[in-house]
């Protein structure tokens, strides 16, 4: 393997060891292979995948409770296309095995805390449910009508 080509170029050292992977998985007798750092970065892509699910989901939560806060507000709209797209998103990377991994309690201190004090056209939010009222499930199920079972608002 070329001296130092992980740290200087990873583009190129992932392409030659997937080039060097596939010779070795052909029967090729192969001596480059860089295994600590093929290892690592196999395990650095799931942890990858990982958090840009959980980030997708702090992310609808964020925007379910800017509507749940501001249900008037000029943005509402704007804020139910995020959620979409998040969702999307979210669902698109879901595998079943991050489920065990994914702290929805977090998640959702996470996003009420990123709103603290927050106002919209100078208006404090209505309360906010102390724990998150929806599940993973309903989260990741786009036929699920999430908004109206995460901010039904008390008379």
């Amino acid at each position: 393997m070329p001296d130092g080509l992980y740290e200087r170029d990873i583009l190129s050292w992932s392409k030659y060891q997937a080039d060097l992977l596939r010779r070795l998985a052909r029967g090729e007798r192969v001596n480059d292979i860089d295994w600590e750092h093929v290892v690592e970065e196999i395990e650095d892509v799931g942890q990858s995948e990982l958090n840009a699910v959980r980030s997708y989901l702090r992310l609808m939560l964020v925007h379910l409770l800017k509507l749940r806060g501001w249900p008037d507000s000029p943005a509402a709209d704007h804020w139910r296309q995020e959620i979409i797209s998040f969702q999307s998103d979210a669902v698109q990377r879901f595998a079943p095995s991050m489920r065990q991994w994914i702290d929805l309690a977090l998640l959702y201190a996470r996003a009420v805390k990123e709103l603290k004090g927050a106002k919209f056209d100078g208006i404090s939010p209505r309360v906010w449910p102390v724990t998150c009222p929806v599940g993973l499930d309903e989260l990741l199920n786009e036929d699920e009508d999430v908004l109206g079972k995460l901010f039904e608002v008390d008379p």
